[in-house]
């Protein structure tokens, strides 16, 4: 089984989590964010990857400190998971409607960071939850896979919406992307021979 941990301490965070990629879709998830917590479940669920997050963070001032911290080690452990890559489909992409919201989302992990984020959200606020950060996370998320994502909103009118078409539609690409390719189970998907 492909699973991994990695903790995060600082003075303004205390993160744990943990990862199977060969999961159901489990979620056990308490980052002390509400909304953050419901984008994190369905992104476990949709991408059959069981995922654990414990956070304690400053939330008292904001939640930018937890949100990013999250994206950090959760992008960690998916990276230590996929240990060399070998057997990877490596390469994955969804569009993804969420009844006004039309994401496409697509994924490399090819060790090479990049965040591509076509994303304008129509309100600042999604409840009391800063929608900026929902770039935040994908940004640390990103770095810290060690992968290439390109995010695009197609269309949209609700911040809800458009939010949760982003973690789905990020689901759906690493669930593709993470899968054994039956073709090549022994093989890192290079012609460098390594990622």
């Amino acid at each position: 089984m492909r699973k991994a941990s990695n903790n995060r301490q600082t003075t303004e965070t205390k993160i744990s989590t943990s990862v199977n990629l060969d999961g159901t879709g489990i979620a056990k998830i308490n980052s002390g964010v509400g909304f953050f917590d419901h984008m994190l479940e369905l992104f476990a669920k949709h991408s059959l990857i069981d995922v654990a997050v414990e956070a304690d963070g400053d939330t008292h001032v904001d939640d930018h400190h937890t949100v990013e911290d999250v994206g950090i080690a959760l992008g960690a452990a998916v990276r230590d998971a996929l240990y060399d890559k070998r057997g990877i489909q490596r390469y994955g992409w969804s569009v993804l409607p969420m009844d006004d919201a039309l994401v496409t989302v697509a994924i490399d992990l090819s060790g090479r960071p990049h965040l591509v984020w076509n994303v304008t959200f129509p309100t600042e606020k999604i409840g009391t939850f800063d929608a900026e950060l929902v770039r935040e996370f994908f940004q640390a998320f990103a770095i810290h896979v060690g992968a290439n994502v390109h995010v695009e909103l197609k269309s949209g009118i609700n911040s809800h919406h458009i939010s949760e078409a982003t973690f789905k539609a990020l689901a759906r690409s690493l669930r593709q992307a993470v899968e054994i390719d039956p073709r090549a189970t022994d093989a890192v998907p290079s012609t460098k021979g390594s990622l």
